[in-house]
This record gives C-alpha cells, structure tokens and sequence, in this order.
C-alpha cells in the first residue's frame, strides 16, 4: 500500500453540480493504474449507487448503514459491508443502497464517522469521498471535509449553482475546513459559458472539466465507473480528469 500526503480527497459543492460523477471517474481513473480505492457515498437521500454501476455488475450489496450503526468500526467489519464490482477488483463502493434513506438505520455519531474515515486509510490506497451537498444535517459529509487531505470545490456556471456555493461559504470558512486545501473545480463547462466571467465568479479556479454527451449518456444509463470512451468529444474532459488525479495524488 502507498502512503501519500494526500491519501484522503473529498468531492463537495452545489446539488447537480456532478459531484459522483468526478468522485466516480477519478476512482475509475485510479485504479485503472492499480492502486486499491475506496469511493465512500455520503448521500443518503439519494444514494449514487445505480448511477455507478449496473445491477448485474455489482459482486455484493452491502450497506453503509451496517457500518455506521455499530458501537466500534474496524476494518473487518468495512470490508464485510463494503459494494465490490465484478470488473474491477481494485475499487470498494460503501454507500446506502437503492431505496434506503438515513432513516432506514440507528442514527450515527461523528465518532463512528471519524472512525470509518480513519479504518479506511488502512484499508485503501485512496479514498475518494462524494460528499452530500447539504453539511448542515450531514454529520459523515462534514466530517470528511474536516478529515480529507484534499478538498475538490465544484461548481457548475448557473446562477442557482454560483447562489448556493455562496450560501455554504461562510460554513467552510471555519478554520476546522483548512481553506487552503480547498481546490476550485468550475465542472461542466459549455462552450456557451464564458472562461473569464467563471474566473471572475469564482476568484480563479484550479481546474476547469469540460461538459462531455458521452459521459452524460453515462451517467444516465448508471454506467460512471466504466471507462470514459476514447473520442473527441471525452478528449479534454479525460485530460481533465488525469490531470486532477496526477495533482491531487501524485500519481
């Protein structure tokens, strides 16, 4: 197992802004190179799960509520409710699964949230975090804001997009969040959208994805964890992708 300074990356930012799908393509991107990933789905009012994967492609359901309702987590017990995919050996899924909700187990603690952030890093080589867009009633999103090495800021360029991301600032302005471990992704990025006024929107940004039809068709047939198709129109959006991983990773 590798040890990094930035072992730990969480995905955050506004609702739709396509969170899971940049959680999803790094760690399809990652473990394409062999290294052993952990995507943990914090969303429990929506679990991403069907947008990853078809059902038949799934090894084992398991469910991240099992985990979250124990006294104490260790890494047996994460590796016994951990989602594995027939095609790919090298990646973990632990999220709620297809129609529960966060009221479907005990209620859970920022203990038990420390704790599965912390076991797994023992486990994996990485650990790709989708975090929730909501962090005010989202104990596991938080606290992997807090713990993560590294934090990917998304936004898409739509006024309800730039209006929530500014709303939740002031929330992520609290030093427990390490601003400066904050890298702003402006995501989704048309042709019709304006390179200069994101900057200016934005106050710079790190990394800029371009909007990609395949990836889109992906994501609504479920299939994010196959490897993006090799055309012109995945081009700048894989190198995008390469580029965060090599970044954020070292790789």
């Amino acid at each position: 197992m590798v040890r990094r300074n930035n072992q730990v990356l969480a995905v955050w930012g506004s609702p739709s802004c396509g969170k899971t799908t940049i959680a999803a393509k790094l760690a399809n991107y990652i473990s394409g190179k062999g290294y052993d990933v952990a995507l943990l789905l914090c969303d429990m009012d929506a679990p991403p799960l069907p947008l990853l994967v078809p059902p038949s492609d799934i090894e084992a359901e398991r469910s991240l509520g099992s985990i979250l309702a124990a006294v104490k987590i260790n890494d047996n017990l994460i590796l016994q409710n951990s989602i594995t995919i027939k095609k790919n050996t090298h990646i973990s899924i632990i999220g709620m699964l297809k129609g529960e909700n966060m009221f479907s187990y005990p209620k859970y603690t920022q203990v038990q949230a420390h704790e599965l952030i912390d076991e797994l890093k023992g486990i994996v080589d990485f650990v790709i975090v989708d975090c929730s867009s909501h962090l005010s009633d989202d104990i596991l999103s938080t606290v992997a804001l807090i713990e993560s090495d590294c934090v990917l800021r998304l936004i898409n360029c739509d006024l309800k997009s730039i209006s929530y991301l500014s709303s939740q600032l002031p929330l992520l302005a609290d030093n427990k969040f390490k601003t400066d471990k904050q890298l702003k992704v402006a995501n989704n990025v048309k042709s019709i959208h304006s390179g200069e006024n994101i900057e200016q929107i934005l106050g710079g940004v790190t990394f800029t994805v371009p909007h990609s039809s395949l990836v889109e068709t992906q994501y609504l047939n479920g299939e994010l964890l196959k490897n993006t198709p090799v055309k012109r129109d995945t081009k700048e959006f894989r190198r995008v992708i390469e580029d965060i991983a090599e970044e954020v990773f070292d790789l």
